[in-house]
């Protein structure tokens, strides 16, 4: 039983200002990761006829206005991955930026002159591939992400005037353009969330919320990777979710028929001692996992074969493990079962609050917060009964057997 709060709708609000390619069809998408195609995941295992959009990711900004990068992503694939999407009647976006590619966005967009010189970087890019979308991913307009972007008070406003220039050209008029977000509004001038964003429903066909990485391994103890809803949490515990995440970017001007739900194929892991995981006054008889315990900071488990094993990042800064497990690392992991199910000697709890599910592996003290079938089938129905236009995994990838991707279709409807 979903709790009452998912059954509430949102209003909708008028629709985007410019005709877009997704307007008149939900959003069935998810990003591609260029980057594991020769690491488990090539462009033949893509359930092709489950989404209508497949982003490819990353194209990375660089210090020259004049040029972006697929540097990392493997680039040579990009070709292949449009013609497939297209044969498959599927559109094919690229996604600009993300956590080590969107540290040049504030000087590309930062004047007048730089505005028009990217507009044309893009436009080309575009066309050079034959792509019918931009997903923009800057982490984050005027508040530091990876912790050497550049960074201006006027990134949000500067955004603006750039996606406007871009719309005018005919390239940008054609094209599905979106943009991935945080969970609250971009920031503005002063730092804090735009109360007023509403000319972004005017130039972008929809935002992407990303509603995962809501805890991690920052966090002050196990929380829910991805959140459903939170305002049922005690108030320290409210981190955000997808149901906060929305409300907020309707209220700034965002209609909830172009927001769609970032979901996730993966989830993050936390190293925790039994007394923590049960509770000091557990008994053998007794144990069930208790929320929110904390964890050992200092002892961050290493995650499945895709996780970051630890290294100097882009800014020059020893980074460790990330800790991240994927849905069939989980199974590889001997976590869960191959449907998915917590594996024998796994003990498992179901926060209803959140909508999220946990696994904790007593050998290893290895807790892991991560959506399941009933987590990611309670964000379809939100999606259905908030009217929003769709959702968009990160990562296709990390999927198993399609599991997730069937539960999301089994709810929302599409």
């Amino acid at each position: 039983m979903l709790p009452t709060t998912i059954l509430v709708l949102i209003a909708l609000a008028v629709a985007p200002a410019y005709a877009s390619k997704a307007a008149d069809a939900k959003v069935a998408a998810a990003w591609y990761a260029g980057f594991h195609a020769e690491e488990g995941f090539p462009l033949s295992k893509v359930s092709w006829n489950k989404y209508n959009t497949l982003i490819y990711s990353f194209a990375e900004t660089t210090p020259s206005v004049h040029s972006v990068t697929l540097n990392g992503s493997d680039g040579g694939l990009l070709p292949q991955f449009v013609e497939e999407a297209h044969k498959n009647g599927v559109k094919a976006h690229i996604s600009i930026g993300g956590w080590t590619g969107g540290r040049w966005y504030s000087t590309n967009v930062g004047s007048a002159a730089n505005r028009t010189a990217f507009v044309k970087t893009v436009t080309d890019f575009v066309t050079k591939y034959n792509l019918d979308g931009v997903n923009f991913d800057w982490e984050y307009p005027n508040n530091q992400g990876i912790g050497c972007n550049t960074i201006n008070a006027n990134d949000t406003a500067n955004f603006l005037a750039y996606l406007q220039e871009l719309r005018k050209t005919p390239v940008g008029a054609n094209i599905t353009l979106s943009a991935a977000t945080a969970v609250a509004p971009f920031m503005d001038a002063s730092g804090s969330p735009s109360s007023d964003v509403s000319g972004f429903a005017k130039v972008l066909d929809y935002v992407a919320i990303m509603n995962y990485d809501i805890w991690g391994s920052w966090s002050s103890a196990v929380g829910p990777n991805s959140p459903l809803d939170d305002s049922c949490a005690p108030a320290a515990d409210q981190q955000g979710s997808a149901m906060s995440a929305v409300k907020a970017w309707t209220k700034a001007g965002i209609p909830a028929n172009q927001i769609v739900l970032g979901v996730a194929s993966y989830g993050h892991s936390f190293s925790v001692n039994a007394t923590s995981a049960f509770g000091s006054s557990a008994t053998k008889a007794t144990k069930a996992l208790v929320a929110y315990p904390a964890f050992n900071a200092s002892n961050q488990p290493l995650g499945d074969k895709w996780d970051d094993t630890g290294s100097v990042d882009v800014c020059g800064v020893y980074e460790g493990p990330g800790g991240d497990w994927d849905l069939w690392g989980l199974v590889d992991g001997g976590f869960l079962d191959q449907q998915g199910n917590p594996a024998k000697g796994i003990y498992y709890r179901y926060d209803n609050c959140s909508q999220t599910p946990y696994v904790y592996n007593t050998t290893s003290e290895v807790m892991v917060s991560f959506d399941n079938t009933q987590s990611i089938k309670a964000k379809g129905a939100y999606v259905k009964q908030a009217g929003l236009l769709g959702w968009a995994f990160w990562e296709a990838g990390g999927d198993y057997n399609d599991i997730l991707l069937d539960a999301i279709h089994s709810t929302s409807g599409f």
